[in-house]
């Protein structure tokens, strides 16, 4: 058979086995199946068809691997390292961002979801939407919230998706700062960004916050069950999780374990993901003791479990934990900026042989074809 006729066979599938086929190829073959013809483009960029690539993609284990935010030779690169069955971290791929901070900085990541990342460069305006998978990035308007609209403002952002609506949303959480002597007095105002509408909108749920929040971490979320989690702190300097519902668009706290008066200064630094639930870190600066914690029943604070017991022994003056690999392991930030694995465990510590930075972000990442369908409507591709 000629390689015409095959190409006329190829045309006359039905489209539902093209879209099965599609399914299960490598992102890199799709989207070279789109320059094949007018009929495969439409089919692959349809909005359908991307959820139900993703949802394949979720369900296929190889295709999670965790993400790191790095740099190399001033350059900001982003690496997916393989996790599932390789002691070692190996580097599946990596991508030079398309973006250029002004020095010396770098962006921030916001957050990471279904092969997006949202950045942002020094907490302000400039705030974008990569998949860098599909070389597409969408700059996101300027919010309506800004120093020259409501003065300077100390601020938190998330990002997520929204299952109920089908929808990518940008969280900002500002609290506005009169001087700083009204920190704790600030007006918080919340915003927040919807990719099905293209605009920001000031929440009247902004209200629901709760009145003892006097600070909000500037630390990336953890992005769970539809929702967003931060640690703050009320005004007579107690943790707790403040929680966003991106469906609801509400607010809500979950405390934290109450600490023995014997542990002294243990710090909450962070939230992370944890499975299907959330786990807080804890540290004491001053001798790089580490506490974490797994809220084995989401949502429930009396489930709070400690996961791991303090650890004096790692041989590092001020580990900072970062987050979780899938086998249950600890990456930590070591005092100088090398990431290493932690087994709270056998307390075995494998160094990566990775450098990271102050912020370096953390995070599980599946390839998707998100942004491919948004041809116009400011999505760029480079």
């Amino acid at each position: 058979m000629s390689d015409s006729n095959k190409l006329i066979r190829w045309g006359y599938l039905p489209d539902e086995i093209l879209t099965h086929i599609f399914t299960f190829l490598p992102i890199k073959s799709i989207i070279i199946c789109t320059s094949v013809s007018k009929t495969w483009k439409s089919l692959i960029q349809n909005p359908t068809f991307i959820s139900t690539h993703l949802h394949h993609s979720h369900t296929k284990s190889q295709n999670l691997f965790l993400l790191l935010n790095i740099s190399r030779n001033d350059r900001e690169v982003y690496a997916l390292h393989k996790e599932d069955d390789d002691p070692d971290f190996t580097e599946y791929t990596s991508f030079e961002s398309p973006f250029h901070a002004p020095a010396p900085g770098f962006h921030e990541v916001v957050g990471t979801c279904n092969g997006l990342l949202c950045l942002s460069y020094d907490h302000a305006n400039d705030i974008f939407l990569w998949n860098p998978c599909v070389r597409k990035f969408l700059q996101l308007p300027y919010p309506d919230v800004t120093v020259d609209t409501h003065g300077v403002s100390c601020t938190s952002f998330g990002f997520g998706f929204d299952p109920k609506t089908n929808d990518y949303k940008v969280v900002r959480i500002l609290s506005i700062m009169g001087s700083p002597s009204d920190f704790v007095k600030s007006r918080p105002v919340v915003e927040v960004y919807s990719l099905s509408t293209g605009e920001w909108r000031m929440l009247s749920a902004s209200a629901s916050l709760p009145p003892v929040c006097a600070k909000i971490s500037h630390r990336p979320p953890a992005f769970a069950n539809g929702a967003l989690h931060w640690i703050a702190v009320t005004n007579d300097k107690k943790r707790f999780v403040l929680v966003f519902d991106l469906g609801d668009e509400v607010f809500r706290q979950i405390l934290l374990p109450e600490l023995p008066s014997y542990t002294g200064k243990m710090m909450w630094t962070r939230v992370s993901v944890y499975g299907n639930s959330i786990a807080g870190f804890q540290r004491r600066v001053e001798t790089g003791q580490i506490n974490i914690w797994v809220m084995k029943e989401y949502g429930v604070a009396s489930s709070w479990t400690k996961f791991s017991h303090q650890c004096p022994t790692l041989g590092m003056p001020s580990p900072c934990p970062v987050g979780f690999r899938r086998n249950g392991e600890v990456i930590l930030l070591n005092i100088g900026l090398e990431l290493v694995s932690w087994n709270p465990d056998s307390q075995n510590i494998k160094n990566l042989e990775i450098n990271g930075y102050f912020d370096t972000f953390f995070g599980s990442y599946v390839e998707s074809l998100a942004l491919l369908d948004k041809a116009t409507e400011g999505v760029v591709t480079y």
